[in-house]
């Protein structure tokens, strides 16, 4: 949801730590979707503060070097990245919750709050978006999407 391996880990800590102040009634309920959706709720309101802010950043410092085949997947992490950077905030949790978290159609509306038919046309309208993009043609490695 983040893109930054910080972000990330400060989005999962922040996201246990409301879970945990109401974890007698999460209790009851399914845990885990709840903690999903305070993730991505706590994501969607980080978003919304950086667009407010006048802190954009220009550039993504190098990775340390490393061997080969993890620098290939720092390569193609970073490729995959800066695709998803591209979308829109909407088609990004789409294409993470269904592709990285591996839900459902009907799990992803219900996490996000919109109908299925909504979730599958952003779903259409983002890979078609990343197959579009000259990196993820159909000649490439990671052109399967």
């Amino acid at each position: 949801l983040s893109g930054d391996p910080h972000r990330a880990a400060d989005l999962v800590q922040a996201s246990l730590e409301r879970a945990y102040l109401r974890w007698d009634r999460i209790r009851a309920e399914d845990p885990v979707a709840y903690v999903r959706r305070i993730m991505v709720n706590q994501q969607y309101d980080w978003w919304r503060r950086r667009a407010r802010s006048l802190e954009w950043l220009t550039a993504v410092p190098p990775d340390p070097a490393a061997p080969d085949d993890l620098a290939a997947h720092s390569a193609q992490r970073a490729l995959v990245l800066g695709a998803l950077g591209r979308l829109t905030t909407r088609e990004r949790t789409v294409v993470v919750l269904r592709f990285y978290d591996d839900l459902s159609e009907a799990a992803i509306a219900d996490e996000v709050g919109v109908a299925v038919g909504t979730v599958k046309s952003t779903l259409a309208r983002a890979l078609g978006k990343l197959r579009a993009l000259p990196e993820f043609s159909a000649d490439s490695r990671i052109g399967a999407l």
